[in-house]
């Protein structure tokens, strides 16, 4: 058991190392310094600036990660988080911003639109793989585009804040019933004191419950379970009396629930409206890596997207430094290639133990 144990931390640690070495080797080929790079990555990186957008950028990693990795669990490779979060995000931004209501039924309200309207986003490709056996890859893929020109449709068509109001093209804005509070306050109440221009988003909230309901569902109830079955074994789940078409529907639904979520971070907190700026883009594709890095478990997906946010985040020291800012993205995917690679070893080794145990026995 230890020894399983050892293997499992081993591979993701080894596979850092690994990175951190080709890293330098291309740094070094490349004439910058390598040592330079990684002391500016270090000291500028865990500055409090840098730190507090390292956690901003993580709350909508983790949540477009955790939409992916219900996907794997069930054997699903869903790659629809980036046109479900757009549409959604659209949708509850206008719908928060047409309603009046107190605070603590307006938030609520603005979470719920952007899931349901994930989950019918979802249902599209969940009824063609079933129905008629289109692959949710496939399918998936092609909603993105067509997320993509129907936002900006229905934007400028019927969505968007009165010209004569506001020269940008975006939503009209949520009133402060619907906006996320920052934690700064909070956070100096209790000695850590943040500045003004450094806002800690709340919405980091939002991620952790979004975490936690993905442990009870998946790993604590008989639907998670039999999510679980079908990914392992599809055949073995349908003999026990698992409907595979219901669990496919079921899982793809529930993938874009989660999606729905993860636009709303700069909505809800300093942005206040639907725009092209408060909208990140690439958060779905971003969430496939982390879910493999974090092994579809809440707490890797936590770490892995904590990591993620950083190398992201010192982009911009590294730039100022006159520095290669790409390095961070270099880094990012030999990670992810290490980390796969690391575990399928470690998986074999496992094979390989058991199988000279069942030798033996």
């Amino acid at each position: 058991m230890k020894r399983n144990v050892v293997l499992q931390l081993a591979a993701p640690v080894l596979a850092f190392a690994f990175a951190m070495a080709v890293s330098a080797i291309m740094l070094s080929a490349t004439g910058n310094s390598a040592v330079e790079t990684f002391r500016v990555i270090l000291t500028e990186g865990f500055s409090r600036t840098y730190l507090v957008d390292t956690v901003n950028r993580a709350a909508p990693y983790y949540i477009s990660a955790v939409a992916v990795a219900i996907g794997f669990k069930m054997g699903l490779l869903y790659i629809g988080v980036e046109g479900a979060y757009r549409i959604a995000a659209l949708v509850a931004a206008a719908a928060g911003a047409a309603v009046t209501l107190p605070a603590v039924l307006h938030v609520p309200f603005i979470l719920i639109v952007a899931m349901l309207t994930g989950a019918a986003w979802a249902f599209i490709p969940a009824i063609l793989k079933v129905t008629r056996g289109v692959s949710e890859v496939i399918s998936s893929i092609m909603l993105n585009a067509i997320s993509l020109g129907l936002t900006a449709f229905l934007l400028g068509r019927w969505l968007r804040q009165p010209a004569s109001e506001s020269l940008v093209v975006g939503t009209n804005p949520l009133a402060d019933s619907g906006r996320l509070p920052t934690l700064n306050g909070a956070l100096g109440a209790i000695g850590i004191d943040i500045p003004d221009a450094n806002r800690v988003q709340s919405y980091l909230f939002v991620a952790a419950l979004v975490g936690i309901a993905y442990y009870l569902v998946i790993w604590r109830t008989r639907f998670g379970y039999d999510i679980r079955a079908s990914g392992l074994n599809p055949d073995a789940a349908t003999a026990s009396g698992v409907d595979a078409k219901k669990m496919i529907v079921a899982a793809l639904v529930l993938c874009g629930m989660v999606s729905g979520l993860v636009g709303l971070n700069n909505i809800m907190g300093t942005a206040g409206r639907y725009n092209d700026v408060s909208v990140v883009t690439g958060l779905g594709f971003t969430g496939i890596a982390i879910a493999l890095l974090g092994r579809n478990h809440p707490i890797g997906i936590a770490f892995a997207a904590l990591l993620w946010a950083f190398m992201d985040a010192v982009q911009t020291p590294l730039s100022n430094a006159g520095l290669p800012k790409q390095i961070t993205a270099i880094m990012q995917g030999i990670i992810v290639l290490s980390v796969v690679i690391a575990y399928e070893v470690v998986r074999r080794i496992d094979a390989r133990r058991e199988a000279a145990g069942l030798r033996r026995d």
